[in-house]
Order: structure tokens, then sequence, then C-alpha cells
């Protein structure tokens, strides 16, 4: 069995602007630097192996800073990018839901269908994230593996193994900022616990009690 502890990247100057990023990319924000940081301080009491990570820069970015304190070896696997936004790349949610409002609330109704314009579907994003973990267990068997990706694949992965339709009657199940369990166990990936450990309010600690 391969345990996996699951976060989304730092705070980016995209997610202060509330801009789509998608594959895109924005650099780490100025506080986005210091959370990235202070969860290596956090993390570091746990017993990982090694760091698997999205290719994308706000991913590697994080994952440089969580390691100054981990000091394991990382690896990259593109499998773990965001969803591909297409034509949506880049615009502000606000003008997304101005202009295209009635195209954004049919994709909405689509659940694991839903697909931006020129982009993937979430179930395409579920099937490439949910390789790259088998593979990795495949590859590291009965190891703990920190993997830093996005919200968007955690929201896949977890929201397909509590059985979720992912459409907006649904409750928002995965928080932000939290740490998620996952396990791959004769190659089945399986949910242990979502949301297990609030990252922005442990203050330093160091938790030992997850694994």
């Amino acid at each position: 069995m391969t345990r996996f502890g699951l976060i989304r990247h730092a705070h980016s100057l995209w997610n202060g602007e509330q801009r789509v990023q998608g594959q895109k990319n924005s650099p780490l924000s100025e506080p986005g630097r210091e959370m990235a940081t202070a969860w290596g301080k956090q993390l570091r009491g746990l017993p990982w192996n090694r760091i698997l990570i999205s290719d994308l820069g706000r991913v590697k970015e994080t994952g440089k800073l969580i390691n100054e304190s981990l000091h394991l070896p990382m690896h990259t696997d593109s499998r773990l990018r965001e969803q591909d936004w297409g034509e949506w790349s880049g615009l502000e949610f606000a003008e997304l839901l101005d202009r295209r409002q009635d195209v954004f609330s049919r994709q909405q109704q689509r659940g694991w269908d839903f697909r931006p314009p020129g982009g993937e579907s979430r179930h395409e994003v579920l099937v490439r994230s949910q390789a790259a973990l088998k593979e990795a267990a495949r590859q590291w068997p009965g190891e703990k593996i920190l993997v830093i990706t996005h919200e968007g694949v955690l929201k896949c992965l977890v929201y397909h193994l509590c059985g979720l339709k992912f459409l907006p009657s649904e409750q928002p199940l995965v928080k932000g900022y939290r740490l998620h369990l996952l396990q791959v166990c004769k190659q089945t990936l399986l949910l242990e616990k979502a949301n297990l450990l609030d990252l922005l309010t442990v203050h330093g600690a160091e938790p030992t009690a997850i694994f």
C-alpha cells in the first residue's frame, strides 16, 4: 500500500486577481511564498519518503519552498496539472460570469463532462491524475508521498472517491488549503480522509498523528 498526502499549490498572483489559471501560470504571491515556507515547517514532522508535483510553475515554486524544510527527492508529473480551461484561461471570473454566464451555467450542469471551450473535461482530469498516482504506487510501493497539485485535480479525485456527480446542487466537499489522505492498495485508489489537516491554522505545529 502506498499512501499519498495531497495539497494544492500556495496562493498565486492570479489567485489574488480572481483569474482562471488552468494550465497557464502566474508566480506565487508574496503571501503564497510565505505560505509554502510555513507548510514545509509544518509537514516536516511527518514520515514522507518523497514529493510528487505537477509540472506547472506555481506548483514547482511551492514544492521548492516546502522542500527547503523536508529535503526529499522531488519528481514532476504533467498528469497532475490543473484542468485545461481552454479559451477561458486567463479570464477574470467576474468577466467569465458576466459575458459567458449562459455557457458557463450549461457546462456546470454537465457535472463530470464540464468542459470549457477548447479545454478538457473533469473526467479527463480524473483519468490522468488517477493514472499518475497508480503509477507512483507501482514505482514506490509502501512509501508515503507528498503530492503538490491543483484544486481542480484535488476535487476530481476526492469527488470521484466520494461518489459525487460534480453538480452545483451538491454541497462543496473539498475545503481550501487542506491536506487530503489517499492510498493505492493493489492498484485501487481509495480515500482515507478528506480535509485532514488545515494548513492555514496549524500555526507552525508539526503534525505527528496523520499516518
